[in-house]
């Protein structure tokens, strides 16, 4: 078209789109593209701004690798990662959270009762609960993907000092729906800023830290899978999480018992000779209806 002009070119783009695009990919194209210049119109970006925008998606792409993965970073700290979390969140499930960059696929299995804080320092964590339907009965068979950070705040991804799988677990529950298991007491943490992301953050005077969570990722068959992370209610940063990931049902309390307490059957009970933290949290799966 000959006489594009800042005014029309948003229904030029869509006139330039075939008439068998597929009609999914038509919507979410069209509106992007009447976002983007929409905004680039209100606020009169300049040459230079439109390029520094360029520079960042380039920074991204040119840190990201199979352990780090900024776009995803990018996303988070923008506060798209948890907005679509909670509009695809079922209201009578556990809250959906943030996957975040640094899941490892393939983890070891770990049995019920089964130990993550092996040598690491640090107070034993006892976490247990029940995965239910929306109905309360228990979902026999579930399988429960598990990681978090070490005791020095990062993920084995991202430490050299730590093996592949460390502070990650699979685990099946049984017909009751019980799952349980030891770690150590995770740590809050700053997403990494050394990038791109850090560099949006310090620009906007944010701070990068996260508070300390478990990550879970929950599926069964029949049920919609459910990526989540819960938090302790006494942590520093709950309030102001940078990537936007608490949610008021995600929050826990941590109780203290004595090491007399610890129960038995499980991998380490019988080694647990100091006081040790408790949290019980059940998760709930709605029935996958597509």
């Amino acid at each position: 078209m000959r006489n594009v002009t800042a005014e029309n070119i948003t229904e030029v783009f869509m006139g330039y789109l075939a008439e068998d695009t597929d009609p999914r990919l038509r919507e979410i194209m069209g509106s992007l593209v009447k976002h983007l210049h929409d905004f680039a119109r209100e606020t009169r970006l300049t040459h230079e701004e439109w390029r520094r925008g360029i520079a960042f998606l380039e920074g991204c792409a040119a840190v990201e690798s199979e352990d780090r993965h900024e776009f995803v970073l990018a996303s988070d700290v923008l506060g798209l990662s948890s907005l679509i979390d909670m509009i695809h969140s079922e209201p009578a499930s556990t809250s959906s959270s943030v996957l975040g960059p640094f899941h490892v696929s393939g983890a070891p299995p770990l049995a019920y009762g089964g130990d993550m804080k092996r040598h690491y320092g640090g107070p034993v964590l006892l976490a247990e609960g029940t995965i239910r339907d929306t109905e309360g009965n228990p979902i026999a068979g579930a399988e429960l993907d598990i990681w978090q950070t070490a005791p020095n705040g990062l993920y084995a991804s991202q430490d050299e000092e730590q093996d592949t799988y460390s502070f990650h677990g699979l685990m099946t529950v049984g017909d009751d729906g019980r799952y349980a298991f030891t770690t150590v007491k995770p740590v809050e943490y700053t997403v990494p800023s050394d990038g791109p992301v850090g560099d949006i953050l310090r620009a906007c005077g944010r701070h990068p830290w996260r508070p300390s969570h478990l990550h879970y990722i929950v599926t069964a068959p029949g049920y919609r899978p459910l990526v989540t992370e819960i938090f302790p209610d006494d942590d520093p940063y709950l309030d102001e999480d940078t990537v936007f990931g608490v949610r008021s049902d995600l929050v826990m309390h941590y109780d203290e018992r004595p090491a007399s307490a610890f129960p038995e059957g499980l991998a380490i009970s019988g080694k647990v000779t100091e006081p040790f933290l408790h949290v019980t949290f059940d998760i709930t799966l709605s029935k996958d209806t597509k």
